[in-house]
């Protein structure tokens, strides 16, 4: 990833295996560490960041593009692509500011190359991603399984241990 300018670990899955849930877990425990962390979530929905009848998204729907919302608390950058394209995520790191962050986690974006850890529930029946993905570092699962190649095996219910993970040996922080 060129436009990378600092860490970037993501976690892929296949939708309800827990994404969402592990990050707002882990998010606050990597923050106790001091950690700045960052997010980027890949959708494969249309999604709707301001409603309709509200002012940003009437100037958006009258072709303003990008639209800018900034209130004292937060502010958020809608972007309209002109044809609908898949994103890849080097190309959304250029709009990303990294300057305040020590680490950006992402959720999605699974078939590109940047380190990455699988979450696994056999109980879900899917099959793993590891052994066709070199770029994933290690594989978190709610049971024991039998690995392909030699990778990081982690507990997919232990918070402390993911975090542990990435502080020390992803980020290599002591």
């Amino acid at each position: 990833m060129k436009n990378a300018l600092i860490p970037i670990l993501g976690f892929a899955a296949p939708s309800g295996t827990g994404k969402t849930t592990l990050l707002t877990q882990l998010i606050p425990r990597l923050k106790q560490h001091n950690m700045r962390v960052g997010l980027i979530k890949h959708s494969h929905h249309n999604f709707q960041i301001d409603k309709p009848g509200k002012d940003s998204f009437r100037l958006r729907e009258a072709g303003a593009t990008p639209v800018m919302l900034v209130s004292s608390h937060r502010s958020a950058l809608i972007t309209e692509f002109a044809t609908p394209t898949e994103p890849s995520l080097d190309d959304q790191l250029k709009y990303f500011d990294q300057s305040c962050l020590d680490l950006i986690l992402v959720e999605g974006f699974k078939k590109e190359h940047f380190p990455k850890i699988e979450l696994h529930r056999p109980s879900l029946e899917q099959p793993v991603f590891y052994p066709d993905d070199a770029s994933i570092v290690a594989i978190a699962s709610d049971q024991a399984i039998d690995l392909e190649r030699e990778i990081v095996s982690l507990d997919l219910n232990n918070i402390p241990q993911i975090a542990d993970f990435i502080l020390h040996t992803f980020l290599n922080k002591s």
